[in-house]
């Protein structure tokens, strides 16, 4: 029996206009909300980014943000756990990184993922959901001492002539103590404390709710995804997915645009209903 469907966001739960959720999937997540199922939005985006793109729907509830560093209640703000990247080891990372790759800028996510303190030179937005937020958060400008002067929830690394691919092989090269590079999609590389995922922020949430990973169905699209797809009972990968996810995933299911999540929650829904449900 599957009790928690948790779902990515950019790239599986919304369209590639990364803003529209569709009628038929926010249907099929009220759907299984009403059935008794736990509905969540794991991403690594910050829980005021994904309020504003989930308001009005059953996902307005426990969220995950940062790629598993941050636990927050969408409707209340109350924050129920963040991970912090040590300052050290922040800044040996961006120091070797800036080694090999002159011109990285850093930003520094911090306070639950309400503050963005950004290097003087980063280029483009400092995160994809900077022009809607759900409540009032804070984005500004500091020299690299600044950012990286308090530990992060989630530190961004960003070359403008630089593939976030290639600024994951680096960091993974590097495998600095303390650190878990990642990429998700966006153009830059995204960093939180070691041993912390989508995976772990899960299995917290889960275990707090008494709900086992073999009761968990999940979907994703990236890279990002890889270790919550393959924690989870039930790891769906979008028709979308990089080879990555679409390796550690149980199935398929249609692409983001095709409204793949929907396809699948209502089979499992109508399998429910017909006392076959299925894992």
């Amino acid at each position: 029996m599957i009790r928690l469907l948790a779902t990515d966001v950019d790239g599986t739960l919304v369209h590639s206009d990364h803003v529209t959720i569709s009628a038929r999937t926010r249907e099929a997540f009220l759907a299984a909300s009403e059935a008794g199922i736990v509905v969540t939005a794991v991403s690594g985006r910050q829980p005021y980014s994904i309020a504003a793109l989930v308001r009005g729907t059953a996902l307005e509830g426990p969220a995950i943000g940062s790629n598993g560093s941050v636990a927050m209640h969408l409707s209340t703000g109350e924050l129920f756990f963040e991970e912090i990247l040590d300052v050290d080891a922040q800044r040996t990372l961006v120091e070797a990184m800036r080694a090999r790759f002159p011109g990285v800028r850093a930003v520094s996510v911090r306070d639950g993922g309400n503050t963005y303190l950004a290097e003087h030179g980063y280029s483009g937005p400092q995160d994809p959901g900077a022009q809607s937020a759900a409540w009032e958060v804070v984005h500004r400008f500091a020299d690299l001492d600044e950012v990286l002067a308090a530990g992060s929830v989630k530190l961004v690394l960003k070359h403008d002539d630089v593939e976030p691919r290639a600024l994951l092989a680096a960091a993974r090269e590097l495998a600095v103590p303390g650190c878990h590079p990642t990429i998700s999609g966006a153009p830059f590389l995204e960093v939180a404390r070691e041993g912390v995922t989508k995976a772990s922020g899960l299995a917290s949430v889960c275990t707090h709710l008494g709900i086992d990973a073999s009761e968990v169905m999940v979907f994703g699209d990236n890279v990002n995804d890889v270790e919550m797809l393959r924690w989870a009972g039930v790891g769906v990968a979008m028709g979308n997915a990089t080879p990555e996810a679409l390796a550690a995933a149980d199935r398929v299911t249609l692409t983001n645009d095709a409204d793949g999540v929907a396809q699948v929650i209502e089979g499992l829904l109508g399998d429910a209903a017909h006392g076959t449900p299925r894992a």
